[in-house]
């Protein structure tokens, strides 16, 4: 069976990866790819999109330019100290030239398009700031239903990486992260921090990765700054594909094992502004205070890490398993 998806994200290394998980992998259609603020600007973000995925010689797939700053409120920074000065660890130009010219409708038009003229639900994985999904269902209720589902990488549930509180993604845009988590329009699988860090990739799937041919390279010489902020982080030689995590649930349904769980996004300016606030108690805790209701979002909590790890590698290198 293949899934119709598309991809709406701010490259990024990581999403570096995810984008070209989808565009290698044979059991999708892939759509088209929306670009948005995020890790470094939109001119960008859009600019890396285009060249991984011409890198992956994805020329029938559109690419329109999103939303560059949050709904309300600017956002603080960039990611440049993970990702580098231009998203990929300032090496964008290794990739090669984009082929298809950039859409000329934005984000949310393009959105719109592909979900009306699909003949049955399409997946999207945002993996970036969530101002484009929050603008398609505002200005697009109807297309709620054309929907399958929104596979988010975004928050954590008892740890950030931008703040004590909040991760990077829903951080740079809460009002928009509220608007989707706590809309009820479309059903949301939550991909948080707590997983992807545990499915961190080391030097050896790394090294796997760089020697397997011309695309495996060109990701590899992406990774030097992102590999030296988690060289740090991590405490070894690694690195975490938080965005390709979410995109190889996106594809492979059930690969992630999830929970059904009452999820909100604190929109305060404060310590805790970003944060996704997951209520992990027992039902029948949350039935006796105000945790009963919802709205209730599937967030993915554990998965088989080696076989994960094994699946984003084959899939990366060629081979579909």
């Amino acid at each position: 069976m293949r899934t119709k998806l598309i991809i709406d994200t701010d490259p990024g290394v990581d999403d570096a990866f995810a984008l070209t998980l989808a565009a290698l992998s044979e059991d999708v259609d892939l759509l088209g790819v929306t670009t948005v603020f995020g890790n470094v600007g939109l001119e960008a973000t859009t600019r890396n999109a285009r060249r991984v995925l011409a890198l992956c010689q994805r020329d029938d797939v559109p690419v329109a330019a999103g939303a560059a700053r949050p709904l309300v409120h600017h956002q603080p920074r960039e990611a440049r100290t993970v990702h580098g000065s231009d998203g990929l660890s300032g090496r964008s130009g290794v990739l090669p030239e984009p082929v298809r010219e950039l859409e000329r409708s934005d984000a949310v038009t393009l959105l719109a398009e592909l979900l009306t003229s699909a003949e049955e639900p399409v997946t999207i994985a945002p993996i970036g700031p969530l101002t484009n999904i929050a603008a398609l269902l505002a200005a697009h209720p109807h297309l709620a239903s054309k929907i399958d589902r929104l596979v988010i990488m975004g928050g954590g549930i008892a740890r950030g990486n931008t703040t004590a509180a909040a991760e990077f993604n829903i951080w740079s845009d809460p009002e928009a992260a509220h608007r989707v988590l706590a809309g009820g329009e479309v059903p949301c699988v939550l991909v948080p921090l707590d997983l992807t860090h545990r499915c961190a990739v080391d030097a050896s799937w790394l090294s796997a990765l760089a020697a397997s041919g011309p695309i495996g390279a060109a990701l590899h010489s992406l990774i030097p700054d992102y590999l030296e902020h988690y060289r740090r982080a991590l405490g070894f030689e690694g690195i975490v594909v938080h965005d390709a995590v979410a995109v190889a649930e996106a594809i492979r349904p059930g690969i992630l094992r999830t929970e059904s769980l009452p999820v909100r996004v604190e929109c305060s300016f404060g310590p805790a502004r970003g944060m996704t606030v997951v209520d992990v108690r027992r039902s029948a805790q949350r039935a006796d205070t105000d945790g009963a209701n919802g709205p209730f979002t599937d967030v993915a909590v554990d998965a088989d890490l080696d076989g994960l790890r094994e699946f984003l590698l084959e899939r990366l290198i060629g081979r579909r398993v």
